[in-house]
């Protein structure tokens, strides 16, 4: 679909099913929420629940008629899993030194720069509130005063404009 036909669509042509495609041979799901029919589902839960039986039943044939084999197979994994373990282990005291260097870089780094950011801030409020006393403050109040008295001048002898 092109930007012109979707500029120039009306609302019924332009909606989320007609911008979809489906494939051939499968039905749209009338619902969008059950994109996975629950058959596929069922189908695919019994050919796991199979093949572990398969798995089960083989293991149990393999044991039964070549038991030394099975055995050695058996202490082989066993030695790769040991493997494995070390290996986790090792993974896991580096992951525990890394996080060791997080908490001393956050203790060490972090806090003495939000201190300084804080103090920053106090300095800023300060100065600011004395300017707002020192400069602010008084150039309000002298910009009422002339305020006041160009009110009264208009008061008492008019506008000059009016007087020409």
């Amino acid at each position: 679909m092109s930007l012109q036909s979707d500029v120039n669509s009306t609302p019924s042509e332009s909606s989320d099913a007609s911008r979809y495609e489906v494939p051939l041979g499968v039905p749209p799901p009338a619902d969008r929420s059950e994109l996975v029919p629950r058959l596929y589902v069922a189908i695919g839960v019994i050919i796991v629940l199979l093949l572990a039986a398969l798995a089960i039943w083989g293991t149990l044939l393999l044991a039964s008629n070549y038991a030394i084999e099975v055995s050695v197979i058996r202490d082989l994994f066993i030695i790769a899993l040991a493997l494995e373990s070390c290996i986790f282990g090792v993974i896991i005291m580096i992951m525990l030194i890394m996080m060791i260097r997080l908490v001393n870089t956050v203790e060490f780094e972090i806090k003495p720069l939000l201190q300084r950011t804080n103090d920053t801030v106090g300095l800023i409020r300060g100065t600011t509130q004395f300017v707002a006393d020192s400069v602010v403050e008084p150039t309000i109040k002298a910009r009422s005063y002339v305020a006041g008295v160009r009110q009264g001048v208009k008061v008492l002898f008019g506008q000059p404009k009016d007087d020409l």
